[in-house]
This record gives structure tokens, sequence and C-alpha cells, in this order.
């Protein structure tokens, strides 16, 4: 028999926060439809109501990403779900308390040639707590798909076609087909590493829960480098983000490079009808990446594209109405990442697509902590590594908009 599980209702600091999401673009819709009417009708607005747009717009800016924190913290499941065995459990809460060496957990080497730096590999519960804390906080984390793997580099064969397929009768005989050309896809990973520090005080305390302090502290450390490199990272020592391919203009795309579409403008939208560009957009790639698209952008860029209507005049932004939902624009959820480029002369300020299809993470299983009580006395630090690969898989999946002529 399965069992029936029913989403927590919310609480009421998450309701309060949807309510004041609300209130707020409420009220940045009156302030902006007025600062629109005084341009039509004076081809300027005034300073003062510009200013109060741009105030509300940073209100409901930091309302939104409150409500975000609370649904993302109601959602977290209890951490005592899926602990390691009693014994194993205090083995490792003795190596991380003291440094006592201990059978039940894995010794290694943190350098992958010789034994001399020492270290240990941390419980596979502690690895997935510090995975699950990361994808709350790092953007692309929680919309790509995510591989664990044992080896250096994951090594994915994709098909690009060429199979030759058809319909016979029952007892007919079936032709021999064409064989599929096949590429083949590399993710090496590479070492990403923190060296949190805790007290004496700290460790002694029973009452603390050591997984869950280091997972709280590297989360961010680790999500920061994460974000910046699977949006931007060159691939050399980190994972290749998907601006970082070469990018080609739709109408010439071809595998292995990324499409985009152009503005028409050098670091604006067009000057009439700029939702028509993200429109375009949406529509760049074929109707199986759009079920599940979804935009990408900085925070800068959502503020700008907040106050663009549709031919109907209703505001092409959307906040939720259900706490723990996303914004959406166009209908189409939009997910801020604050490693995108600004709008700006040619740059790629807003992608759009299946990201889960588009892109993958490779994390190798085995996050290693060495205990350094020497090195910054009275702290004693905790030299966490952790490996992670990234890059493109199908790159008919994302696509991005150029602020550029063409």
């Amino acid at each position: 028999m399965s069992k029936e599980t029913k989403m927590a209702a919310p609480s009421a600091e998450t309701r309060a926060a949807l309510g004041e999401v609300l209130c707020a673009f409420e009220a940045f819709k009156d302030a902006n439809d007025r600062r629109l009417t005084e341009i039509e009708a004076k081809s300027s607005a005034d300073p003062l109501l510009t200013e109060k747009v741009a105030r509300i717009d940073t209100a409901l800016t930091e309302a939104k990403s409150r409500l975000d924190r609370l649904s993302l913290d109601a959602a977290r499941p209890g951490l005592e779900a899926g602990r390691p065995s009693s014994e194993r459990k205090a083995a490792w809460d003795g190596y991380m308390r003291s440094g006592q060496l201990s059978a039940g957990i894995e010794g290694k080497a943190l350098s992958a040639g010789s034994n001399p730096d020492g270290g240990y590999v941390a419980p596979a519960e502690t690895q997935a707590l510090i995975d699950r804390l990361m994808a709350d906080v790092s953007p692309i984390r929680a919309i790509a798909s995510v591989r664990q793997t044992t080896a250096n580099v994951f090594n994915k064969p994709v098909s690009l076609g060429g199979a030759a397929t058809g319909w016979v009768a029952e007892t007919a005989g079936r032709p021999e087909t064409d064989t599929p050309t096949l590429d083949l896809l590399d993710f090496p990973v590479a070492e990403l590493y923190a060296m949190p520090a805790a007290t004496t005080a700290l460790l002694d305390d029973a009452a603390t829960d050591l997984d869950l302090w280091l997972a709280e502290e590297v989360r961010d450390v680790f999500a920061a480098q994460e974000g910046a490199a699977f949006i931007s990272g060159n691939g050399t020592n980190k994972p290749k983000g998907f601006l970082s391919y070469t990018m080609v203009a739709e109408a010439s795309h071809a595998w292995d490079t990324i499409g985009y579409l152009a503005t028409g403008v050098d670091g604006d939208f067009a000057a009439s009808d700029p939702a028509d560009d993200l429109i375009d957009l949406i529509y760049a790639p074929k109707a199986a990446y759009r079920a599940h698209g979804r935009f990408v952008m900085n925070r800068r860029t959502v503020s700008a594209v907040r106050k663009f209507k549709d031919s109907n005049g209703d505001y092409i932004w959307q906040p939720s109405l259900n706490a723990g939902g996303e914004a959406t624009l166009l209908g189409y959820p939009v997910t801020e990442a604050e490693d995108m480029p600004d709008i700006g002369s040619d740059a790629f300020a807003i992608a759009f697509g299946d990201f889960e299809k588009g892109y993958l993470i490779v994390d190798r299983q085995g996050i290693q902590v060495l205990r350094d009580p020497y090195s910054a006395k009275p702290y004693v630090l905790f030299y966490t590594t952790k490996r992670v690969g990234g890059g493109v898989q199908n790159f008919d999946a994302i696509k991005l908009l150029k602020f550029g002529v063409s």
C-alpha cells in the first residue's frame, strides 16, 4: 500500500509574504501605468514618478526573494530522514569533533596520487544533505539534469540522427537500417573546495548537528562558484557554462553551437513592442523543448521586462498566486541567476529553453573532508572538496537573446 503524502499548508508568515508580493505588484502596476501615460502625453515622465516606480520595483524584488526563501524552507524535508547508522554516525562525529580515527568511516587521500594528506570521505547522507541544500540556492542546479558518477570523466553518447525507419506489414521482411550518427560528449569533473572554520566550543557542544553545520557552511560557497561556472565557465578546471559555447544566429544553428536571436538594437530591446523579442525567443526552440521551457536572466533584467505589456495592455510578468510558485513571463517560469550578464551591447542576457534536457551537471560521488586543527588555531578548519562537471548535452534545447544588431 502506498502512503498518501500531502503538502503542508503554508505558514502564516508565508501567506503574509505572498500577500506582500501581490500588493507590491499592484502598486507597481499602478505607478508604472501612470508613468507610461505621462510618457505618451508628454514624451517624458515626472522624475519623481520614475523614482517611485524604481523604489516599488526594488521592494517587489525583495518581497519575492523573501517569499522564495520561506517557500524553500517549508519544502525542505526533515533532516532526520536517511541518517546513517548509529555506529557510522558516531564514528563520523568522533572525527569531526576530535579528529579521532575510526574504522567506521572510509579514509582516503585528498590528493589523487598519494596518501600523505589523509582525510575522510563523508557519509553518503552528508553528501546528500549538502547537495539538497545547494539545489535550494544554486539556480542552474535546480533546473538542470544532475548525474552521479564514480569516474573523473562522464561520457555520454548522443544520437545525431541518420537511422532509417519506416512502416512494414506484419509478415514483411525488415530491411537493414542505416547506422545512426553518434557524437560522444565528455563531461570532466573538476575539484571545488571550501574551508569552513569552527570553534572548539561549537565542536564540544553535543547538541550541534555537525552534518547540518558543514552543509550550511559550504552551501553558499559551493553554490556561488557553481552558479558562475554553469553559466560562463570556460571548462578549464571547472564546468563549461552554456554561454561559453560557440554562438551562432538561429538561422545558421548546427549541433555543438548555441543558437541566438538578436533584438536588432545594440544594447536594448526593440523600441516598439519589445515583448515581441521575448515571444520570438520562446518559439526559437522546437515544440518538444517549449513544454518545459523557462527563462533564465538576472534580477536587473527581470526588473526591465517587468515593465512590459502585451498588445492587450496586460503585464507580461506575473507573480505566482500560490505560495511556493514561480513568477512567470509570458506564461513561462523565470529563474533568476545573478551570473547572467546585464543587458548591454551584444550581451546574451536572456536564455530560454528546457534546461533539464539541455544542460547536464555531473557530481562525482564522495565529498572529502580533512580536519585541520593547526593552521588557524584556535579555530579548526575543515577542508572540504567535491568534484563537479557540467556542460550542454542538447544544443537544440537552449536558445539565447542577444542585445545586438545582428
